[in-house]
């Protein structure tokens, strides 16, 4: 079992930043692959950028350029660098790590709100 912990979210007015932060904890062993989701009012929850363990990075088309995903495998971190916010980003942002085994485990969400 991991348990993840999503903090950063907040108010940002258009064009500015947030960084994203998830604690990761328990079961770490044969994860192979970690990410963020969004999931706005009405909408279904999309994949915002991963890492594959050994492998690359992927962003959502809406957010490249603009966010950057990354992790700190000493601190069993995993953060996402928001830049250039617009009111479209608005929405409870999740992490989620997949693990051989355990499936997938995702965070409680944290709210991000653009807007002026």
């Amino acid at each position: 079992q991991v348990q993840l912990v999503e903090s950063g979210g907040g108010w940002v007015q258009p064009g500015g930043s947030l960084r994203l932060s998830c604690a990761a904890s328990g079961s770490l062993f044969g994860i192979v692959a970690m990410g963020w989701y969004r999931q706005a009012p009405g909408k279904q929850r999309e994949s915002v950028a991963g890492i594959i363990v050994g492998g690359g990075l992927n962003y959502a088309d809406s957010v490249k350029g603009r966010f950057t995903i990354s992790r700190d495998t000493a601190k069993n971190m995993m953060y996402l660098q928001m830049n250039s916010l617009k009111p479209e980003d608005t929405a409870v942002y999740y992490c989620n790590v997949r693990s051989i085994g355990a499936g997938d485990s995702w965070g409680q969400g944290t709210q991000v709100t653009v807007s002026s």
